[in-house]
């Protein structure tokens, strides 16, 4: 089964920000080696990190007509990966691995269909 691992950041640190400047060495480290070990496990391939949600546009259409709005939805999407997996636990599992998942963020896992 292939999964989209789609990550919400929450109040996850980011490099750059007070937050992250505010962890110690130890824990920037930590969360580097966890991004990597996702990245190098069997059957995951990362997508890109994605912009802030200042960067980003929000499109709904009415009537089909565009409406746009500067600005993400709520709980925007900080990037994504691609998941081969035999089932959706482990798909979950890998989830868990990933920092945002336990730094005040989260990890949706969507199953592609067909």
């Amino acid at each position: 089964m292939k999964f989209m691992l789609l990550i919400h950041q929450g109040t996850t640190p980011i490099p750059g920000s007070d937050a992250w400047d505010a962890l110690s060495d130890d824990e920037k480290n930590g969360v580097y080696a966890a991004y990597q070990a996702v990245n190098q496990t069997p059957g995951f391939t990362p997508g890109q990190q994605l912009g802030g949600p200042d960067a980003a546009t929000t499109v709904r259409a009415e009537n089909g007509t565009p409406q746009v709005r500067e600005g993400a939805i709520e709980d925007p999407l900080a990037g994504y990966g691609f998941f081969e997996a035999d089932d959706r636990e482990a798909a979950i599992a890998l989830a868990a691995k990933i920092p945002a998942a336990s730094m005040g963020g989260a990890v949706e896992v969507r199953p592609f269909v067909g």
